[in-house]
């Protein structure tokens, strides 16, 4: 991710900012929603739709019907850089991709584009078009990360649910957010962290706070486990 709020600055009224924090953008667009938004000129493109109809992997020890639900264990699905594996899933059918919902239980760990990973108790996959167009992860909290580009440092983040949009590349974290750049924690009910240009974005809703935390001296994440 390039680096948080680099090439930004911070807009306040007849504010004097240390240069601390001169390369910090706040702008309110509504009088109910603001947001604070990182600029980045390292985009990287989104996969081809070629790309995103690989075949569909699956992996499982053992799998059983029960009616029209089949029950899978110790399951991984894979279609080209994104891979969902669990405990357990179960599904509708195995013939539709279409428009499908997959769930899968129990030490869900999800790989995406540019080394994006995802770790929760449960997911929601959601198939469109014969592809994975949408995971919806929840846990206590779930858990997302990315290594950064520009810098040695991995991106992380947790919130009580996460969405991951395959086809725009971004995820969105809601409930309790939370993310660390390698040198900056930000925190609001919501956020959305674009994995292909890897910046982040908080919008604050009425009732609600964005809390941005800056500590220059700050070379480890404070919310890592020993």
């Amino acid at each position: 991710m390039a680096r948080l709020f680099r090439n930004m600055r911070l807009f306040l009224p007849r504010a004097s900012m240390p240069a601390l924090i001169s390369s910090i953008a706040l702008v309110s667009v509504a009088p109910a929603a603001t947001h604070i938004a990182a600029v980045t000129k390292n985009s990287v493109p989104a996969p081809s739709k070629a790309a995103r109809k690989l075949p569909i992997d699956i992996v499982s020890s053992s799998f059983d019907y029960k009616g029209d639900t089949v029950y899978f264990h110790n399951v991984t699905i894979t279609q080209g850089d994104t891979k969902v594996q669990a405990d357990h899933a179960h599904a509708v059918g195995l013939d539709d991709f279409d428009n499908s919902r997959w769930t899968f239980e129990g030490n869900v760990r999800i790989n995406g584009e540019q080394h994006g990973s995802l770790k929760s108790d449960a997911a929601v996959v959601e198939f469109r078009n014969k592809n994975i167009s949408k995971m919806t992860v929840t846990g206590n909290p779930a858990e997302f990360e990315q290594k950064r580009t520009d810098i040695d440092a991995v991106a992380r983040g947790h919130a009580k649910e996460i969405v991951y949009d395959v086809s725009d590349g971004t995820v969105r974290l809601s409930n309790d957010a939370w993310i660390w750049d390698g040198h900056n924690t930000l925190s609001a009910q919501k956020l959305v962290y674009n994995i292909r240009e890897q910046h982040v974005q908080a919008a604050a809703e009425p009732g609600n706070q964005v809390h941005l935390t800056i500590d220059p001296n700050q070379t480890e994440d404070p919310n890592k486990k020993p």
